[in-house]
């Protein structure tokens, strides 16, 4: 069974005036299809304004669908009934940490989801550790939040979902407000948790270096998926990339230029080595 199946999925912005009238529609998602497998690392590309952070929040019904339909870990998420399963099941990280980071200390901060949804005390301390030992935090869990760099506070926020067990991390655009090594550290303890735990990534982001993880991956334009594959698969498509107004990787794009030149490069370079082994191979 798919952990998250979509289906022609529509959401439409209505925009009112001060008497309630409707002023203008904007459609975010038109008629979307995506199958996500239990375990899988998925990438959601696409530039501002394409329907990704709305499609991100249907994945555990911050926005409810206005049309299609959507499942996520078996249940339909127009069932009123599941909402609270299916936010158990699928937690959300966002783009800047300090609107989910609420508590003074770390531990506090990340013990605050299991409470509330009813974990036991000893529990509870039992998955404050382990959360924070999977981020590599484990040594801050006195600290103040106030005091941790950008990506450190992320790894913090990703350990607030993780305590409360989901089966699944829905991340919308998490290094977005981060450094390089913020974004690094971001990225490397997100690929361990579904690498060592199993768990269920779907990354939503504009930065195509950090999609070459990925199991698969999508790219929306105008609410719409218009590509979807591995990442090698995508990234050989340059110049149509480009038409959605999307970079590739400095490496893929050097390779794309050198193949363009008349060097025999394939197609799809992800990374530095590729590159240099193929180039090794040529001389």
């Amino acid at each position: 069974m798919k952990f998250i199946e979509a289906r022609k999925l529509l959401f439409e912005y209505i925009r009112r005036d001060e008497e309630g009238n409707v002023e203008g529609i904007l459609t975010a998602l038109d008629g979307v299809d995506l199958d996500v497998e239990p375990g899988e690392f998925v990438a959601i590309l696409g530039h501002n304004g394409s329907g990704k952070s709305t499609l991100a929040k249907h994945f555990n019904v911050l926005l409810k669908a206005g049309g299609g339909t959507l499942w996520v870990d078996g249940k339909d998420t127009q069932d009123g009934d599941c909402l609270w399963d299916i936010r158990k099941s699928a937690g959300m990280v966002f783009q800047n940490p300090d609107n989910q980071i609420i508590a003074g200390v770390v531990e506090e901060d990340v013990a605050f989801g299991p409470e509330n949804i009813g974990v036991p005390t000893d529990e509870i301390w039992k998955r404050v550790e382990q959360s924070l030992k999977a981020v590599g935090m484990l040594q801050y869990r006195g600290h103040s939040p106030n005091k941790l760099s950008g990506g450190q506070k992320q790894r913090v926020a990703i350990a607030g979902v993780m305590a409360m067990e989901p089966k699944c991390i829905v991340l919308d655009e998490p290094t977005a407000m981060l450094d390089p090594n913020g974004r690094k550290e971001v990225l490397d303890a997100v690929e361990a948790l579904n690498q060592k735990k199993g768990v269920t990534v779907i990354w939503i982001t504009h930065y195509m270096e950090e999609v070459v993880r990925a199991d698969k991956v999508y790219v929306m334009d105008q609410g719409k998926v218009v590509m979807q594959g591995k990442p090698r698969e995508i990234f050989s498509q340059v110049e149509k990339l480009k038409s959605y107004r999307l970079d590739v990787p400095q490496v893929t794009l050097l390779a794309y230029e050198l193949r363009q030149a008349g060097l025999a490069v394939p197609e799809g370079i992800l990374t530095r080595q590729e590159l240099v082994e193929a180039l090794c191979q040529l001389y």
